[in-house]
């Protein structure tokens, strides 16, 4: 089986178990070689740490691509994290059809914001230039809040219903990617998971585990990093979001205990799971 090349775009907190920490050692563990391209270089993440640096990479992202270009590089599938600007984006639009292999997947999360405020430094705007280039995936990965501010829909925190997080898959859909899955769904109390749309049937699904208190940092990244290395090694989309959630799912159970590890998840304990999971080893 040929080992599949996945280009991965957000940022590198060099310290905080997110972002590019977290998805590339995950997805080489799954078995794909990993390339890089940093958004922004920032010395730790921004949830909880004070005084961080940052430094903005935009003007490296069109030259990187470029020489890629030249040295006639392909890649499989491109997964794209946190990106800071409508620059970055139109910069990934303008360059990954001419970088992408035949039958090439995009995976999309569009990170926005969570817990229905958007993150510092994102206009009003860029929410919709976001929805806009979720319409170039095959599936994107939204938690509730960056749902509702792409679509300009209420956001619910919980006790949602099925006919809500329905209509919520189907709009998402209709941004023009192929297939949408949606985090932090929640039928009752206790339960916490993801719901899917897959676009080539329609069929909605749902998986959910045991809620666990407490605020683990990079978990989504943790979640979507798993979920691309699953699908793109060819699990079906709900497969992959079943492997993504229990992988997340075991990272807070390796975490949960260490009150001193506030700042991420010990993701890393938790990789041979994650290996026995996807069958690669």
């Amino acid at each position: 089986m040929k080992q599949k090349r996945v280009l991965t775009i957000q940022d590198i907190s060099c310290v905080g178990q997110c972002s590019l920490t977290v998805a590339l050692p995950i997805l080489s563990a799954m078995g794909h070689e990993t390339a890089i391209l940093p958004s922004a270089v920032l010395s730790t993440h921004t949830g909880g740490f004070k005084g961080f640096t940052f430094r903005d990479l935009t003007d490296d992202i069109d030259p990187i691509m470029d020489h890629w270009q030249k040295e006639n590089l392909q890649f499989d599938a491109l997964y794209t994290g946190y990106l800071g600007s409508p620059r970055q984006i139109s910069l990934i639009v303008n360059h990954w059809d001419r970088l992408k292999a035949p039958g090439a997947v995009t995976v999309i999360d569009p990170v926005l914001g969570d817990k229905g405020k958007l993150y510092p430094g994102f206009s009003s705007e860029f929410p919709d230039l976001m929805a806009r280039f979720c319409a170039n995936a095959d599936v994107i990965l939204p938690n509730l809040t960056e749902a509702s501010f792409m679509l300009h829909e209420e956001y619910i925190e919980d006790h949602h219903t099925p006919e809500y997080i329905e209509r919520i898959l189907k709009k998402l859909v209709g941004l023009g990617c192929k297939h949408a899955l949606l985090t932090g769904v929640s039928f009752e109390e206790g339960k916490l998971g993801v719901a899917t749309l897959n676009g080539d049937n329609q069929k909605v699904s749902y998986y959910f585990r045991d809620f666990i208190g407490g605020a683990f940092h990079g978990t989504g990244d943790v979640f979507a990093s798993s979920f691309t290395g699953a699908y793109v090694n060819g699990k079906s989309l709900e497969d992959s979001a079943k492997i993504a959630v229990d992988f997340t799912v075991k990272s807070i159970e390796c975490t949960v205990d260490d009150k001193s590890h506030w700042y991420g998840v010990k993701f890393e304990q938790a990789l041979p799971y994650l290996c026995k999971l996807c069958g690669t080893i």
